[in-house]
């Protein structure tokens, strides 16, 4: 099985770059995707399944903003859009389009898009609500006995070996240790797998999935690790391989690439 992430930074500039071109050449199973920036009527009848694909999206309420999907070749048994918990008010996180769950028998497959508080003190103050609220929903999907992968753009480094320029951030969202420390706590109290650092547990800047659109942050590669598959521990004992694809640029992301067993 062959799962691929990917930011698209809007939908309709990835097409113009060549991503649903690229995605035909790769064969992958399911594709997560985030930041879609498009609302339905936006959707051409390629993006919505393109070479074959079942195409399922949550789109953000504010036009041109956020937005999550999946593609799969497999029709999908249940399809859940948003996380519309009863138990928590997420109506906030759910008109922003960010969670969407496709389940094929006892796997669930999610798309994720994690706010960033790059903007301000209200959206980190926001990010932090949403971070509180979506780590109860990840200890009740780990407790339900289900496989899961949760893919997505987390906008959040792990370690210092996770960014190049980690001295300079430790007081920038996406690197403060309250969100690392959150991450931690996902992994190493909760239980779930960061699955390409598992794989490729060695420090490189190999690793990186974003580039900042300023200072020749690519062409320096000056970039950080927030995109993640991370796994229930079972599903993630299945990675074989796990890459980033760097060929061509569609975003500011580039596509992670993890093989599972079957």
């Amino acid at each position: 099985m062959k799962i691929i992430s990917l930011n698209l930074n809007g939908i309709r500039s990835a097409t113009n770059k060549g991503v649903l071109s690229w995605l035909k050449t790769q064969s992958a199973d399911i594709v997560c995707l985030q930041e879609l920036k498009a609302q339905a009527e936006d959707m051409t009848a390629e993006m919505l399944s393109p070479n074959g694909y079942i195409g399922h999206f949550h789109y953000a309420e504010k036009k041109g903003y956020s937005g999550v999907g999946i593609y799969s070749k497999t029709k999908p048994d249940a399809v859940i859009i948003g996380l519309g918990s009863s138990n928590q008010d997420v109506a906030d996180i759910d008109s922003e389009g960010r969670y969407i769950e496709c389940q094929f028998g006892n796997l669930s497959v999610v798309s994720l898009y994690l706010p960033s508080g790059s903007s301000g003190e209200e959206r980190q103050a926001f990010k932090f609500s949403v971070m509180a609220r979506f780590m109860l929903h990840m200890q009740a999907l780990i407790k339900s006995g289900r496989e899961v992968v949760v893919c997505g753009d987390w906008n959040i480094a792990h370690k210092e070996v996770d960014l190049k320029n980690y001295q300079g951030n430790k007081k920038n969202s996406g690197f403060l240790p309250e969100e690392r420390a959150w991450l931690s706590t996902l992994f190493d109290q909760v239980g779930w797998v960061d699955v390409y650092r598992t794989l490729h547990p060695e420090t490189t800047d190999e690793c990186y999935t974003w580039w900042s659109n300023r200072g020749q942050a690519w062409a320096k590669n000056v970039g950080w690790r927030i995109d993640y598959q991370i796994a229930t521990p079972a599903t993630a004992a299945k990675a074989s391989e796990a890459s980033i694809y760097k060929a061509q640029r569609f975003s500011d992301h580039a596509p992670l690439i993890i093989h599972y067993a079957n």
